[in-house]
């Protein structure tokens, strides 16, 4: 019989994101420190079918009806459509979160595999602020991979921009223009203190409102119902499709946040900011029944804080980074 992951908040939780690897083909500067990472050793990472019984076990026993998956970067994992083809036969809405590279190869047997939806993490269009970044010279292929996304029929397709204050925040309007000509829909998001060196600020971070002061100069936007996704959303007055904003910082959604995470290497995480995890890894190779798996996720979820705190005196950062966490 399904029950449901419930905290003591009330908030019911059925948004499931797993990290299939912590390794990436890009070294982007917030998410890996400057003197690259230390990669979790190939045992260490759970097995597609210790993701698969995970899984299982959260969809059939708590009603869990979204998974997404990530990284690092996920299309890096080998053989990533036999996971796909796995989790999409537990019929939930299946999505992934890439920097794009490698789907001019890939999107085709993702799409056949059962996955639904795609977003794709950009933060600059222009070449050379692409390569400081990533620090890799592949905006191009990345270009292509959105098309790539769109020409398998993934629908929507997402483009991820994280916006920081001084840096990329002069291409918000550029972004909206590419998301209306590609049709692609593209969410702004706040800049997080889950950057690899530690150098976030709050004066680094742009606001859902300064965000929207910039793009009402040139567009005219009107509001949609928000969800219990993460981004607020607006639609063009002209009918030229919508935008989104994920206001993590400024106006936190931790009341409607419906989201729990599985990391590469098998931890259980109530929050993206959670400062304390599950060792799920643990029970799968402890021969653990479902049962105990199941128990173990619910005294997790049960123990979830109101919120984040970020911006207040008792925000605690989380250890690992978001490429270490996954989106």
């Amino acid at each position: 019989m399904t029950s449901q992951l419930i905290d003591g908040f009330g908030r019911v939780h059925r948004d499931l994101r797993i990290s299939v690897t912590d390794r990436c083909n890009f070294r982007c500067t917030y998410c890996m420190p400057q003197e690259g990472m230390k990669w979790q050793p190939r045992e260490d990472l759970l097995t597609f079918e210790e993701i698969e019984r995970v899984a299982t076990i959260l969809v059939q026993r708590f009603g869990i009806k979204a998974i997404r998956l990530t990284g690092g970067e996920p299309t890096v994992r080998a053989n990533l459509a036999v996971l796909v083809a796995k989790l999409a036969a537990l019929n939930v809405d299946l999505a992934m979160t890439t920097n794009g590279v490698t789907l001019p190869l890939l999107a085709p047997s993702l799409r056949q595999a059962g996955l639904r939806r795609i977003n794709i993490s950009l933060d600059s269009l222009q070449p050379d602020r692409f390569h400081e970044i990533t620090r890799r010279d592949e905006l191009t292929r990345v270009l292509e991979g959105i098309h790539s996304a769109v020409q398998a029929g993934f629908a929507p397709v997402k483009i991820n921009v994280v916006v920081i204050k001084g840096f990329n925040d002069d291409e918000i309007v550029d972004f909206a223009h590419f998301g209306r000509e590609f049709g692609v829909v593209v969410r702004f998001i706040e800049f997080m203190p889950l950057d690899a060196d530690e150098d976030w600020s709050n004066d680094k971070v742009l606001t859902q409102a300064e965000i929207l002061a910039e793009l009402s100069h040139t567009f005219e936007l009107q509001p949609l119902d928000r969800t219990s996704a993460p981004a607020s959303r607006w639609r063009y007055a002209d009918g030229g499709g919508e935008i989104g904003v994920v206001a993590s910082v400024s106006q936190s959604f931790c009341d409607s946040c419906d989201r729990v995470r599985i990391t590469a290497d098998g931890q259980f995480r109530n929050c993206l900011f959670a400062t304390e995890e599950t060792d799920v890894r643990a029970l799968l190779r402890q021969a653990a029944s479902d049962d105990e798996i199941a128990a173990a996720l619910q005294r997790s979820v049960s123990a979830k804080w109101a919120g984040h705190s970020i911006n207040k005196v008792h925000f605690i950062r989380p250890v690992r980074s978001m490429s270490e966490i996954g989106g």
